[in-house]
């Protein structure tokens, strides 16, 4: 069932996704070679203490740890670990959720660490692009589908490939919640979008082949042929007439 939010909610929410946007400039800041990413947990975890939240992902189903952090052909749920070392040209995505006054915020960046190649410059580019259009479409009347349809056509039209296996969320007093959003799909199918609605759009998107795996830790999920992929995402508050976007400062 979705669940309309009252602004009193609305505000909460904010406040824990903008906890989320200080945790991803606070990356931002941090990532370069050399750099490991139990580093950046740690000064995730720091922060989000600081600021009296909780890291929502720690526990989440059993997860262990505040941030995912997913490097190169790793797409989503990427362990955090003290041997996951940076190098230059690796690309980096990291997710992370915060729990405040018993509301959820979620957002994801990727980063390239050191100097890319100018396909995965790209590959960035066209993922952020593919949020920014699926937001712009997220108004009151639309439907879910045109979510989908307007991050897959850009993607696809680009050239590269949407991750189908994991997908955008409701987003409140749970961490997930209903209606799921596809990064694929259809204009004019699924449920209607209202203003109250909050949710978390996501793009996945793979320089090659689409389908997925999980490695033996029962987490990481990773394209089947080894392609580099870019996830961002955005918590927003779909409003009367337009939507705005929580998770930024």
């Amino acid at each position: 069932m979705i669940r309309l939010k009252s602004e009193e909610e609305v505000a909460k929410i904010e406040r824990a996704a903008k906890i989320v946007a200080e945790v991803l400039d606070l990356m931002s800041e941090m990532i370069s070679p050399g750099i490991s990413a139990s580093d950046l947990e740690k000064t995730a975890n720091e922060h989000i203490e600081k600021r009296n939240a909780k890291p929502a992902f720690k526990g989440y189903n059993g997860f262990p740890y505040a941030l995912c952090v997913s490097v190169n052909e790793e797409i989503v749920h990427g362990f955090p670990l003290k041997s996951k070392i940076l190098k230059s040209g690796d690309l980096v995505s990291i997710d992370c959720g915060v729990l405040k006054e018993g509301y959820y915020g979620d957002a994801a960046r990727t980063f390239c660490v050191g100097e890319c190649s100018e396909k995965d410059y790209r590959l960035l580019k066209i993922t952020k692009e593919a949020l920014e259009k699926a937001i712009k479409v997220a108004v009151p009347g639309k439907q879910i589908g045109d979510i989908g349809a307007a991050i897959q056509n850009h993607v696809e039209k680009n050239g590269f490939s949407i991750i189908r296996d994991y997908v955008g969320h409701g987003v409140g007093r749970r961490l997930h919640e209903d209606p799921q959003i596809p990064n694929y799909g259809n204009a004019g199918a699924g449920d209607y979008l209202r203003s109250g609605m909050t949710l978390a759009i996501e793009p996945m998107v793979s320089a090659g082949d689409y389908r997925t795996m999980v490695l033996e830790d029962g987490w990481t999920a990773v394209t089947i042929d080894g392609s580099r992929t870019a996830h961002f995402e955005n918590t927003l508050v779909i409003e009367n007439d337009s939507t705005r976007v929580l998770s930024q400062l």
